[in-house]
């Protein structure tokens, strides 16, 4: 497969105009589930389409797969528009998040039935589902019925029928979302395995973060339809565009408080309304703050630290401290708000303990509270 393009695609329903809305952000949109998006992915690459429900996420993957056609804008591979072409003409394999296996039929018997569908002869198929059945670990439940599978091994046959044509593009719509926990962790080393075998350009549509930030070469992050970044995993966690993704990527998630720069004798301090709570702003962002300017600073929970007693800014007691075994958390009121933060597994604090906090520097961001965008 070619590079896969999408050129300022938008995607409105027809009822919309009506007031009956499918995505329930489309409203906020004027009707568009998504609005002028654009993006490129290479030929081989993984890519993970990542955001809150509503955002239009699946309305994007739908419309790869030639399910739901385009209002404006196009989608090529290579130099070739595909918005007419039907989903059979694509050279697709999509795997929904429910299984959608046929229950009369095997494992073997679901797995071949799209190549039985096209007229294969029973030895290519055979050889197919040779090859495909051990990247996802299910050659011993072939001759099973799907009642007879886990939730698990389910998703293993789904996403194993959806490749096992060798599809260009594979598009996975939240094929973990099922799935307990640690199951979820398994496939998802299982998939970027599978990846790496068989180099089929793939898109993966998901909410959570995690499986985004481990599987994809690079995410898009989408809000209300609009595309807020693209980017490899630890450029939009350490480099986020808005306000919006640095509070959508991070475990836990990033610091967003409200803050009114303040002079002080040796440059400036981070004050907080409803907060007696002083720190000190970092020497980088000098040539951008100025006296009474209102902005809001972001900072990772791991990129805060319990300072010594010649740091410049202001004591505040310990609100919550949890002890979580390999990590320790604990959370400083600020004004209406908590400032959360980490601290190592051999250091213990008490609740009401007062503590002095500063930043690394290199991981703050500021943010314009009226746009949203990052400042500097």
């Amino acid at each position: 497969m070619a590079q896969l393009r999408l050129q300022g695609v938008y995607k409105r329903y027809d009822n919309a105009e009506k007031g009956i809305f499918r995505s329930r952000k489309a409203k906020q949109q004027n009707g568009y589930a998504v609005e002028n998006l654009t993006f490129t992915c290479e030929d081989g690459e993984f890519v993970g389409i990542l955001g809150p429900s509503g955002c239009g996420k699946t309305t994007t993957l739908r419309m790869l797969a030639g399910l739901e056609t385009i209002t404006a804008g196009g989608i090529f591979i290579g130099e070739t528009r595909i918005n007419g072409l039907l989903p059979k003409d694509r050279n697709i394999g999509l795997a929904f998040e429910d299984y959608a296996l046929y229950p009369p039929l095997t494992v073997y018997e679901n797995l071949a039935f799209n190549m039985r569908a096209k007229d294969k002869p029973d030895a290519e198929i055979k050889k197919a589902i040779d090859y495909v059945a051990p990247l996802l670990k299910v050659e011993e439940l072939l001759d099973m019925k799907p009642s007879a599978l886990s939730g698990g091994q389910k998703q293993r046959v789904n996403i194993a029928r959806a490749i096992v044509r060798r599809p260009g593009l594979l598009l996975l719509d939240e094929p973990l979302s099922h799935l307990d926990g640690k199951m979820r962790q398994q496939l998802r080393h299982e998939i970027k395995r599978m990846h790496h075998e068989i180099k089929c350009t793939t898109i993966i549509v998901t909410h959570d973060q995690m499986e985004a930030m481990s599987l994809a070469d690079r995410i898009v992050i989408m809000k209300d339809g609009n595309l807020q970044q693209m980017g490899e995993p630890l450029e939009v966690y350490d480099n986020p565009a808005n306000e919006f993704v640095a509070g959508f990527i991070g475990e836990p998630p990033m610091n967003l408080l409200s803050s009114v720069i303040a002079r002080a004798d040796r440059g400036f301090l981070f004050t907080f309304p409803g907060s007696e709570l002083r720190i000190e702003v970092p020497s980088r962002y000098h040539g951008i703050v100025s006296e009474g300017q209102r902005v809001t600073l972001g900072v990772r929970p791991v990129d805060v630290m319990v300072a010594d007693g010649l740091t410049m800014g202001s004591e505040a007691p310990i609100a919550i401290y949890e002890n979580l075994g390999d990590e320790r958390r604990m959370s400083v009121r600020v004004g209406d708000g908590l400032l959360n933060m980490t601290t190592p597994g051999d250091v213990w604090y008490e609740k009401g303990q007062p503590v002095r906090l500063e930043f690394k520097a290199e991981k703050t961001h500021l943010f314009d509270p009226a746009t949203g965008k990052r400042l500097g």
